[in-house]
């Protein structure tokens, strides 16, 4: 496959228009529907025999459109090689296209039924019901036939959807079809990035069948692009190889300010993360009273004490603390909301800012907030969903697609937005970037203040010349594959945020 294409992702407008202009060349339906369908069955036949199973039974459900079409030829290829075939069919009206496959299947002796419990002793299933682009809700008797489908616990290949699931948004139109694999057709649909869809994809596998390069930028050249994220994409952003003749203050220097005599892990685990960057420089500003912690984790940091609150919290920074000097400032972990004139000081830098936990929370209303609104230098945020609402409470009601939330949120404010989730979206006005993989491990306290951090580190680090939402990118991508490699070295239960910092380098050997 075409590498550049595995990082397209479309919605169903988008891949209905990039199909027209194929169609419109000149491909036929019919050719395409053939070819889609062989492709799809091979990769099924690679599942079938790679897992070992013993499949003499498969069930096609069948839906009225190109879907149920694609599902026909799936059927009539499997019959040949010697599988018995069951056809469900609830919908007696379809396309002319997929009626005829109808036909010449029933043709051939395969058996239609129109009672689902007759799938029910099926090795397997495979669901061509609906594809791209529903949008009503599956209600009815179709939904209760889903929800028995479901029930029956069975393997399920869904074709290009699951069905039930909307195409753009990950949302669940009343039911869906819970699969255990996903073969999503000619390019990535938005909902297979969407958090919400995720437990009825099962494993996603793109099939690719040979778009025009053409006709895929022909119809995405509007911004802001988004961007399935990949490893050599990431990759190509790293500090790697270093030049051979360097030295420290050449490797960026980097201010961390976390921390508080209630939360001093926080500011070590983001010291932990910076320094698996390898910059050359890391400074970290806590409250006094935690500076020998601070000192045993991290002894080549530079532990700047600051006057601290009654609560123990950082009061200021030091008067002393020259803050030009730096080429990147991460700030919030463990802070709590005490330190708020400080953060006015942290704001008013000409270089990258990353804001995250408390920071956040002392920002509050981001529209309302002129010190980040008037800022020219990068301003990165990293919110969990929790954070998200009450940066942008006129966005709270809208992330269900969190996809177009983010793409909001960056439209009128020059931030790069990180927001976190199963699929991190890392937006800015100009483009978005999709991490597409990463693990449940991550769901743990302290994470987050690894991935300060790591993207801290990397904007001290890198060239002037790469974009930061390249560099955030890269550092979306890191903190997932480290937490990937250590769920099977130690399992998901194991992944602590100390025991993620263990394997960011390791990481990296992938």
């Amino acid at each position: 496959m075409n590498n550049i294409k595995k990082n397209f992702i479309v919605t169903a407008a988008q891949m209905r228009q990039i199909e027209e202009r194929m169609f419109m060349a000149g491909m036929p339906v019919a050719a395409l529907m053939e070819k889609v369908a062989l492709l799809v069955t091979k990769k099924i036949q690679d599942t079938l025999n790679h897992q070992n199973h013993n499949i003499n039974q498969i069930g096609v459900l069948v839906g009225p459109g190109h879907n149920g079409g694609d599902a026909l030829v799936i059927a009539r290829e499997l019959y040949f090689q010697g599988y018995k075939i069951i056809v469900y069919c609830p919908i007696s009206k379809l396309k002319e296209l997929t009626n005829t496959h109808s036909k010449y299947l029933q043709s051939l002796g395969t058996i239609f039924v129109d009672n689902i419990s007759l799938l029910k002793n099926c090795d397997l299933l495979i669901d061509g019901l609906f594809g791209f682009g529903l949008e009503r809700e599956i209600t009815g008797d179709l939904a209760q036939v889903v929800n028995q489908i479901n029930s029956w616990k069975k393997q399920i290949f869904s074709i290009d959807l699951p069905s039930g699931i909307h195409t753009d948004t990950g949302e669940v139109l009343g039911t869906a079809i819970c699969a255990t694999h996903t073969f999503c057709l000619g390019l990535w649909k938005q909902a297979f990035l969407q958090d919400q869809a995720l437990e009825y994809i099962g494993i996603a596998e793109l099939i690719d069948f040979d778009i025009p390069l053409a006709d895929i930028t022909a119809i995405l050249r509007e911004p802001p692009n988004i961007e399935r994220i990949t490893n050599t994409s990431a990759m190509a952003n790293l500090p790697l190889p270093r030049p051979p003749a360097t030295y420290k203050y050449k490797n960026g220097n980097l201010l961390l300010i976390a921390g508080s005599h209630r939360y001093s892990g926080a500011a070590i685990l983001t010291g932990l993360g910076a320094r698996a960057t390898g910059v050359g420089m890391l400074s970290i500003a806590v409250p006094e009273s935690i500076k020998p912690i601070l000192n045993s984790h991290l002894p080549e940091a530079l532990i700047i004490a600051c006057p601290e609150t009654e609560t123990g919290a950082i009061k200021q920074l030091p008067t002393d603390l020259d803050l030009s000097k730096f080429e990147a400032i991460a700030c919030g972990p463990g802070l709590t909301t005490e330190p708020r004139s400080m953060l006015e000081t942290v704001l008013s830098v000409n270089f990258p800012v990353v804001l995250d936990a408390d920071a956040l929370n002392i920002c509050e209303n981001l529209e309302n907030n002129s010190l980040v609104v008037k800022r020219q230098a990068p301003t990165i945020i990293t919110p969990h969903p929790g954070e998200f609402k009450r940066l942008f409470p006129h966005l709270a009601n809208q992330l269900n697609n969190r996809i177009l939330a983010a793409k909001k949120a960056t439209e009128n404010i020059n931030i790069v937005l990180v927001l976190k989730g199963a699929k991190t979206i890392i937006a800015s006005h100009q483009s978005i970037k999709i991490n597409p993989d990463s693990t449940p491990a991550l769901a743990r306290g302290g994470s987050g203040d690894v991935l300060t951090g790591l993207v801290g580190g990397l904007l001290a680090t890198s060239e002037s010349k790469i974009p930061p939402v390249e560099v955030v990118k890269t550092a979306v991508w890191w903190h997932a594959q480290a937490a990937i490699l250590a769920a099977k070295k130690r399992t998901e239960l194991g992944v602590d945020a100390f025991t993620l910092t263990q394997y960011l380098i390791p990481a990296l050997k992938i």
